[in-house]
C-alpha cells in the first residue's frame, strides 16, 4: 500500500513539473525580444513608431542627395538648430515615396516631380517644395564608341538605341533617376519596353554609385544625376558626354507627410526640416557645396523658385 502511494505521488509530482516546464516555455515564447524583421513590420501598421517626444524627424531621401554627402554635411547643423535628431533613410524616390505613403517617415526630400505631385494630390502628404536642382548627365568611356558627345539627350539615346552595340547601364530600380532615363528614351521616338528588352540593355537594379561602377566596368554608357557622377568620378572611367538642356534638368523637392492621414507623423518637426533647407543660409550652404574638392557645385540652390529649364 506505501509503495503504491508513493507511486501515485511521484506521477504527480512529474505531472506538475512538466505543466509547469510547459507555462514557462509557452511565456518564453510570448515575451521573447521581436526581431529586426518584426520590428520593422510593426512599424509599418497603424500604430507606427511616432516620433519620440517629438525629438526625432525621419526623413526618406533619394540616393543622391545622400551618396554625394550633403546630408551628411548638414545633419548636424540641423540638430544643433533645432534640438532634434535626424534619421535618414536613403533609398531610390520610388522606394522613398512608397516609405511615405506608409507613414514611417514624417517628411520625404526627393527627385521624380510626377510622382511627388501624385502624392500630393492623393492626400499624402502636404506641399511641394523644392529646394535645389542639378542636372542629369549622360556618361560613357572616353572613346565614345556609338559617337554621342554634344549631342541634346534623345538624340543621344536614338543614336545609342541605333549603334546597338555598347551596352547601356540602367539603375532600373524606378528611382527619380530611372524614371528621367525613360522620359528621354519617350522623348527620343523609342518605346522604352522594347529598348529595355534589347542585349546591350542592362538593368542594374541598384543605386547610382553602383550603377555607375557598373557602367565603368562594362565601358558602358548610363545616365547620372551629375552630384553622385563628380563623387565617384576620380574612381571610374566614365567621362560626361552630354549634359545641360530642359529634357536633364533634375529638381530635388521636400515634402512633408499629411498628419491627417497619419495621426503619429511629427508635423512640427517636419516642418522644421523644410524650413531648415529652404532657408537663405542652409541654401547659400547648398550652393557652396562641392566647390572646394570639385571645383563646381554638386547642386544649385532654388531660393524660392522652380527652375524650368
Amino acid at each position: 500500500m506505501k509503495k503504491f502511494v508513493l507511486y501515485i505521488l511521484t506521477i504527480a509530482m512529474i505531472v506538475s513539473i512538466a505543466g509547469t516546464c510547459f507555462a514557462c516555455s509557452s511565456k518564453n515564447e510570448t515575451t521573447a525580444t521581436p526581431t529586426a524583421t518584426q520590428t520593422t513590420t510593426a512599424t509599418a501598421t497603424a500604430t507606427a513608431i511616432p516620433s519620440v517626444n517629438g525629438s526625432r524627424v525621419r526623413v526618406a531621401t533619394t540616393t543622391s542627395l545622400y551618396d554625394t554627402g550633403l546630408w551628411t554635411y548638414l545633419k548636424p547643423m540641423f540638430e544643433e538648430q533645432y534640438n532634434l535628431h535626424l534619421d535618414i533613410i536613403s533609398q531610390g524616390s520610388g522606394a522613398a515615396v512608397n516609405l511615405s505613403k506608409t507613414g514611417d517617415v514624417d517628411v520625404m526630400a526627393v527627385h521624380s516631380k510626377a510622382a511627388e505631385l501624385q502624392f500630393v494630390a492623393d492626400g499624402y502628404g502636404v506641399e511641394r517644395i523644392p529646394f535645389a536642382y542639378n542636372y542629369f548627365v549622360i556618361v560613357g568611356p572616353a572613346s565614345d564608341p556609338a559617337g554621342i558627345s554634344g549631342m541634346n539627350a534623345s538624340s543621344a539615346f536614338n543614336k545609342i538605341a541605333t549603334y546597338g552595340i555598347t551596352q547601356f547601364v540602367s539603375r532600373g530600380d524606378n528611382s527619380g533617376t530611372h524614371t528621367a532615363e525613360k522620359n528621354v528614351w519617350k522623348g527620343a521616338g523609342l518605346n522604352y519596353s522594347e529598348i529595355s528588352a534589347s542585349s546591350w540593355y542592362v538593368s542594374a537594379g541598384k543605386g547610382m554609385g553602383d550603377t555607375l561602377f557598373m557602367a565603368s566596368e562594362l565601358g558602358a554608357y548610363t545616365l547620372s544625376d551629375k552630384g553622385t557622377y563628380l563623387s565617384y568620378a576620380s574612381n571610374m572611367s566614365l567621362t560626361i558626354l552630354v549634359e545641360q538642356g530642359k529634357e536633364l534638368l533634375n529638381v530635388y523637392s521636400v515634402i512633408a507627410v499629411n498628419q491627417s492621414r497619419f495621426s503619429w507623423i511629427n508635423i512640427a518637426g517636419a516642418n522644421d526640416l523644410i524650413e531648415f533647407m529652404t532657408s537663405n543660409e542652409t541654401q547659400q550652404l547648398i550652393a557652396d557645396y562641392g566647390v572646394d574638392t570639385y571645383g563646381q557645385s554638386l547642386f544649385f540652390p532654388c531660393f524660392g523658385n522652380e527652375p524650368t529649364q
